[in-house]
């Protein structure tokens, strides 16, 4: 008889509803995967989208889905060919987007995408990491190229993913300009921020916030109006990489742009284990959750009302 767990899945898509705490069978690791037993999920915009259906063309998945693209526990198990890790070992994850998983007490992970958890931090709080981590460094090193000295504005900096590209970007040596309510001024100073600004007025330009800037990252949804006024704030030659939208490029002033499509990566993810541990990128956990509460962190979500980065305790 096979084993079984508690998990948070879907059987069809819909709203914050759909969402079941269920009893299901205990997967067992395949070739290449390791099974983790779960001590955190993290709520990502993406699993709204992906739970309402918003996705299923990009993402075909399989019903019913259990959510959850962010995994950190312990390794309970190892698949044939799997090497590098150790039951017992803290993990940390990014799960993939088709499959996910996170929100149960057990997790299938294919061993590519395992990072050791960070040392210097509670490992519920780790969940917070792998998918905003890794956009931030994609967002950084593959899309913008950020070089040492340059300029930068970032968008949506107090923002999950926007808090690490202005850390990623300050210890790089950039001179970054961070936008985002005044409530998370502080914050984004206490990370390095060389200035930080009250939400772009686009109608005034670029040249009230100290731009143009040779490189632009933009989190904050706005409108197609908004983000063609948001290519001015591009310097020549400069680009704009952004994950709320496409910035419109100006191939007249050598100005590009490009959109971000995360991936799970256990080296970049390594990588930035390294530097929470040695205190250069800090986590902003806003808030801690029970799996149970799973449909109403998904309804706050929606509604507007989340206070920042939840990360989900396991079932």
């Amino acid at each position: 008889m096979n084993a079984v767990m508690k998990a948070v899945r879907f059987h069809e898509f819909g709203g914050s509803e759909v969402l079941r705490h269920e009893d299901v069978a205990r997967p067992a690791p395949g070739a290449g995967q390791v099974l983790v037993r779960v001590a955190a999920t993290s709520f990502n915009p993406v699993d709204d989208h992906i739970r309402a259906g918003a996705l299923a063309e990009m993402i075909p998945i399989s019903l019913p889905y259990v959510p959850g693209i962010d995994v950190a526990g312990t390794v309970a198990e190892l698949g044939a060919d799997v090497t590098g890790v150790q039951v017992g070992d803290p993990v940390v994850a990014m799960l993939p987007l088709d499959s996910a998983g996170g929100a149960a007490e057990y997790a299938l992970v294919p061993a590519e995408s395992l990072a050791p958890a960070p040392a210097t931090i509670d490992l519920v709080d780790a969940a917070a990491l792998p998918l905003t981590g890794l956009a931030a460094w994609q967002t950084v090193f593959e899309l913008a190229e950020l070089k040492p000295g340059q300029t930068v504005l970032v968008n949506g900096a107090g923002g999950a993913v926007g808090s690490l590209v202005v850390q990623l970007a300050v210890e790089l040596g950039a001179n970054v300009t961070a936008v985002d309510i005044p409530e998370n001024a502080d914050r984004l100073r206490s990370y390095g921020a060389d200035r930080v600004v009250a939400p772009l007025d686009l109608a005034a330009g670029p040249e009230a916030v100290g731009g143009p800037f040779q490189v632009v990252v933009n989190h904050v949804r706005v409108t197609p109006a908004e983000l063609a006024q948001l290519a001015h704030y591009i310097a020549d030659g400069g680009v704009a990489a952004s994950t709320a939208g496409p910035i419109p490029e100006d191939p007249t002033r050598g100005a590009r742009s490009a959109s971000l499509w995360v991936r799970s990566d256990g080296a970049q993810l390594t990588d930035l284990v390294a530097k929470v541990d040695a205190g250069k990128l800090r986590l902003h956990v806003a808030d801690r959750r029970p799996a149970a509460d799973l449909a109403a962190v998904h309804a706050d979500a929606g509604a507007g009302r989340l206070p920042g980065k939840v990360v989900v305790l396991a079932p």
